[in-house]
């Protein structure tokens, strides 16, 4: 396993960090500096549970103390599902795979991104929005190495360990970029399909104040799938999200701001100017 960026520390953080929330019953996440990794399972050692997402680098440990106040020491997730590849989703992958051994679950197009054979386009400094954009290639955007550990979702959406969900694919931000949605409570895990903070602002991110936005601008290099996905998620009319970056948001609020978010997509999501625009 290799993943170049893991011991690397990104300094940026939010007053949300280390403080997680139960959003439903069986549902619990937990953000760390910038990112929100989630729990699935009923709270009680020794019940069964996955993780969703990975982190930011050098998360590991945190995500790890954080399983296990929820569900015991000695019991391991039985799975990881990751929405997608980015940094900031897989920063604390392989501490976590170490410690657990659990299988990773990812979308087809994502593998490459996973097995060390293509990296993703280096982050575009020039969109409008704020500090986070413009210090983005600092960011990670090498591939890493899992193989052996990875395996592609099932091809008829349903998600392993997780009864009652179903895997949405939904690419733009990453070309194998997925959400999760649970049908009988509405219950949507987004990744970075929509977020609910201005995520290239340093001052929104630290303060966490909610605002529905795109994925982030500065690494989303297809507009139009894009919003083909924030499409396909508003009309699946969730009644909570949580989102890869923001604090989770519910019922009317949620199902109106993505309304929203579809009638001004132009306007609320794609930066005026910028590679990933500019050359299409």
């Amino acid at each position: 396993m290799e993943n170049k960026a893991e011991k690397r520390f990104i300094p940026m953080t939010s007053i949300d960090s280390g403080i997680g929330e139960q959003v439903t019953s069986d549902l619990y996440y937990f953000p760390f500096q910038i990112v929100n990794v989630v729990f699935y399972g009923y709270p009680g050692e020794g019940n069964d549970w996955v993780l969703i997402d990975a982190g930011m680098p050098r998360s590991g440990d945190n995500i790890i103390a954080e399983a296990e106040e929820r569900f015991g020491k000695n019991n391991p997730p039985k799975a990881l599902i990751l929405t997608h590849g980015h940094f900031d989703h897989i920063g604390g992958i392989t501490e976590l795979i170490e410690k657990w051994g659990m299988p990773v679950y990812a979308h087809e197009l994502e593998l490459p991104f996973l097995t060390g054979v293509e990296d993703y386009p280096q982050p575009d400094p020039t969109v409008e929005g704020g500090l986070l954009a413009k210090i983005s290639p600092y960011y990670p955007n090498e591939a890493i190495t899992i193989d052996g550990h990875v395996e592609v979702l099932p091809e008829d959406g349903t998600v392993p360990f997780m009864e009652g969900w179903r895997w949405v694919h939904t690419p733009g931000h990453t070309p194998g970029h997925i959400s999760l949605f649970r049908e009988k409570d509405g219950a949507l895990i987004a990744g970075d399909a929509f977020v609910t903070v201005k995520q290239e602002s340093l001052y929104k991110v630290f303060t966490q104040e909610q605002e529905i936005s795109g994925p982030p601008r500065y690494l989303t290099p297809d507009w139009e799938a894009a919003r083909i996905s924030v499409e396909k998620l508003a009309a699946l009319k969730p009644n909570v999200a949580i989102t890869g970056h923001g604090r989770p948001m519910t019922g009317d609020t949620l199902r109106e701001n993505l309304a929203l978010l579809v009638e001004k997509f132009d306007d609320i999501a794609i930066p005026d100017h910028g590679k990933f625009v500019d050359d299409k």
